[in-house]
């Protein structure tokens, strides 16, 4: 199999893919300016054994139809359930995954090819974004945790019901009495926090401290960002080995999630107690579920096993199994 060929400059919300591709295969950038505009966007355009792929870290809205149209297989971040554009048959969803630190990886792939296609400023953005980031580590099973909570979290302009589900969980974290609680809504710069006064905190946190403060929390809260997109919180949540209370997800992964195995799901805010009261009395249950969601990020969601899951799909779509490297 050949040397995976960039076709594009993705910005850091690719970094976790360039970092498996390169590890597993090897990659090599050569500009395609049929490319050229997704250059510095949440969009990886890469080439394998003559067939086009793509990946798309954006948000949720549509399909793009164009690049959709070239490429063998168009993996996504975020697969909306039931949504006829990412309903169509080369839509691929992908495993939870996160930004990380690959700065040093991101200059030599590149070179003086980011000043060539990219502004001054944006490369100086893309590279301060990367070296704030964590680098990608695989963290150690530690599932025995203090009943201490972090949360920190922005208050959104266009997602009310996401805002009233964080905060919820803001105000019975600071009232239990059995919590240690860290954290709270970030003040908006345009002075309007929604009436989430209460529930601020004027502490702002780095991405590598925020991921150290989450590691040590008994309890970690997943709910449905941006138009439903997963939180690239979920996949260091994993990879750390916590306990996740989750509501129902609005996107697909090629290995869904299981209820009471892999995290705990509910539908309401006034589950909150019921989760903690088990949690707290039943230690068992709370090192199960830790456990098995570890197993499944070790499984699924290293880079490595995310860089084989993608090239495997693109090369079987072609009929070309054979070709598939095997390590």
């Amino acid at each position: 199999m050949k040397t995976i060929q960039l076709l594009n400059i993705p910005n850091f919300y690719t970094s976790y893919y360039l970092l498996g591709l390169d590890q597993i295969y090897g990659v090599k950038f050569k500009m395609d300016a049929n490319f050229k505009r997704f250059n510095n966007k949440p969009i990886l355009v890469f080439k394998i054994n003559g067939a086009i792929a793509i990946i798309d870290n954006d948000d949720p809205s549509v399909i793009n139809q164009e690049l959709y149209e070239m490429a063998s297989v168009y993996f996504v971040t975020n697969k909306l359930i039931d949504h006829e554009s990412y309903e169509q048959p080369k839509v691929k969803p992908l495993y939870p995954h996160y930004p990380v630190n690959i700065a040093l990886l991101y200059c030599r792939i590149f070179g003086w090819n980011l000043f060539r296609y990219l502004k001054f400023k944006d490369v100086f953005q893309q590279v301060y974004i990367l070296l704030r980031r964590p680098s990608y580590q695989q963290f150690k099973r530690s599932f025995k945790k203090d009943n201490f909570i972090f949360f920190s979290s922005n208050i959104w302009k266009k997602e009310p019901v996401t805002n009233q589900i964080r905060a919820a969980f803001i105000r019975f974290c600071k009232a239990d009495k059995r919590i240690v609680f860290k954290g709270g809504f970030i003040p908006r710069s345009d002075g309007n926090n929604y009436g989430f006064d209460t529930e601020l905190n004027n502490e702002k946190y780095s991405p590598k401290l925020f991921s150290k403060f989450s590691a040590k929390s008994k309890i970690v809260l997943n709910n449905p960002a941006v138009c439903g997109a997963v939180s690239w919180r979920l996949a260091e949540y994993l990879n750390q080995g916590l306990f996740i209370l989750s509501f129902p997800f609005k996107i697909e992964f090629p290995q869904n999630f299981k209820q009471d195995t892999e995290m705990h799901f509910i539908d309401q805010t006034m589950e909150y107690k019921a989760v903690f009261d088990k949690v707290i009395d039943n230690p068992a249950y709370h090192e199960a579920l830790a456990t098995n969601g570890k197993n499944y990020f070790d499984t699924f969601c290293t880079p490595q096993a995310q860089a084989k899951y993608v090239v495997e799909s693109v090369l079987i779509n072609r009929n070309d199994v054979a070709a598939v490297l095997k390590k």
